[in-house]
């Protein structure tokens, strides 16, 4: 994979799951790699582990809720690597099992501002980090719940669709930058937070049943796409939401 060796970037919730996944395919491809994650315990097991494969990776805690931490994440990152040319915004929270007329007011906003808010606020300090580089990629972690709808989530569902049409704007927006925004729409991942959105191992049975591969994904291959999106090889993909779903959208 091309145009990756030697440029810096960031990964959002990369202490676990996808993010952690993400960091690490970044850093085998010669990616110096900041490591955001609200437990800063788990960014820096994700950051030793990238060290110990003979990659370059800080690990940093970040609130994608506060916008002062993402700044301040941002500027570190900057000033350990002495710029940012990739993101990748892979924070967030699940919210499943809730119906829209008995969701509290709090729950709604704490999950749009983790999930939809967090993300905006981080192609806030990114871009302008991205213009100074002369260029840069960034991908935004949506959800197939950012496509259609998945039932008794509306918090999740209108946050992740957000997540799409902020990722559409962005790009159309700073095309004339050099900067590519797009977005990945995984399905249900095998993360270590699978668990408490399935419920149980019949839920499991019944998501792979339905999914024309027969599986559900490892995070390893959502990662691969988030990394294919930063690369060169998408040099003319912008302003697309890649949902890898084992072929359940189709």
């Amino acid at each position: 994979m091309t145009g990756l060796s030697g440029r810096s970037g960031l990964v959002t919730g990369a202490g676990s799951g996808i993010g952690q996944a993400t960091a690490r395919q970044l850093a085998r491809r010669g990616v110096s790699v900041a490591v955001l994650d609200l437990d800063e315990e788990s960014a820096q097991k994700t950051a030793v582990s990238i060290r110990e494969e003979g990659g370059t990776a800080l690990a940093l805690r970040v609130d994608v809720a506060d916008e002062d931490s993402v700044r301040d994440a941002i500027a570190s990152t900057v000033g350990a690597f002495g710029g940012l040319h990739l993101a990748v915004n892979n924070a967030g929270v699940q919210a499943h099992n809730q119906d829209l007329t008995q969701i509290d007011v709090t729950t709604w906003e704490r999950v749009l501002r983790i999930n939809l808010t967090g993300v905006f606020v981080a192609m806030k300090h990114e871009i302008p980090e991205m213009v100074r580089a002369g260029g840069g990629a960034i991908v935004n972690m949506a959800s197939n719940g950012g496509l259609y709808s998945i039932p008794h989530a509306p918090a999740y569902v209108a946050s992740k669709h957000g997540v799409v049409g902020l990722t559409k704007t962005a790009a159309v927006d700073y095309a004339a930058d050099g900067i590519r925004v797009n977005a990945v729409a995984p399905s249900l991942t095998h993360t270590p937070g699978l668990s408490r959105v399935a419920g149980d191992t019949d839920m499991l049975a019944r998501q792979e049943s339905i999914t024309p591969l027969g599986r559900l994904a490892a995070p390893e291959e959502i990662a691969a796409a988030a990394v294919w999106l930063c690369s060169e090889e998408s040099s003319y993909v912008t302003g697309v939401a890649l949902s890898v779903d084992g072929g359940r959208r189709a």
